[in-house]
């Protein structure tokens, strides 16, 4: 498993307050509410607290909003929330580098279960803006394949901070089946701090799961090497 290391900075922990409010931001932007965010709307939301009552409190808030409103203009800049396809592994180290939290899809255009793997993804990313989702061909990746020593596909890396934290080969683990949800897949990732888990999905996460099947016998997996 390869390390690709970025400078770490120590970051100030986001109020609670304002995280719920960056929630509802974030979700109207996957709802495709708007294209302008209103700026007096969302601090009115925040002087809906008592304790909004400190004025130093208030401002020490508002302030933190601003930054991370920021923050998450220049993510919608670079394209979180969707899912995209990357022409070379140049650009792919770059991303991976620049992006807190990053999902890459190693694919092969002609393999049946990497576009499985794409449709799940699709919807996954739309969910979890905060998390960059890209994909790659192996044929115009063969330093990556290498390095990170890719045989089977479909293979998804997680990055975090620039390092390859985790990595899914195959449907082993998403039931070992073609039918597996976006659900399961969304769970798998999620414990490896690529993305969060959104509770509005466990209940079909576990249903699903205890719905499995004993799984497709024949391994469709494909042998990339």
């Amino acid at each position: 498993m390869a390390d690709i290391h970025t400078d770490k900075q120590i970051k100030e922990p986001v109020d609670e307050r304002v995280q719920e409010v960056l929630e509802k931001v974030i979700e109207a932007k996957n709802n495709n509410i708007g294209e302008e965010l209103d700026d007096d709307e969302l601090f009115e939301e925040l002087e809906k607290d008592d304790d909004f009552a400190l004025a130093s409190f208030r401002e020490q808030r508002m302030e933190q909003l601003k930054k991370e409103m920021v923050k998450l203009q220049e993510m919608s800049q670079n394209e979180h929330g969707l899912y995209t396809e990357v022409a070379n592994e140049k650009e792919i180290l770059k991303i991976t580098t620049n992006a807190k939290l990053c999902v890459v899809h190693f694919f092969h255009k002609e393999f049946r279960r990497c576009q499985i793997m794409d449709k799940h993804l699709l919807e996954i990313a739309r969910r979890h803006f905060k998390t960059k989702f890209v994909k790659i061909n192996v044929e115009n990746a063969p330093f990556l394949v290498e390095k990170l020593h890719i045989q089977v596909l479909p293979c998804v890396v997680a990055f975090v901070d620039g390092i390859s934290v985790d990595r899914i080969i195959g449907f082993e683990e998403l039931g070992n089946t073609d039918d597996f949800t976006a659900a399961i897949l969304e769970f798998r990732l999620s414990q490896s701090g690529v993305i969060t888990k959104q509770e509005s999905t466990k209940k079909e996460e576990r249903k699903s799961i205890l719905g499995f099947a004993e799984g497709n016998d024949d391994d469709d997996d494909d042998d990339w090497d």
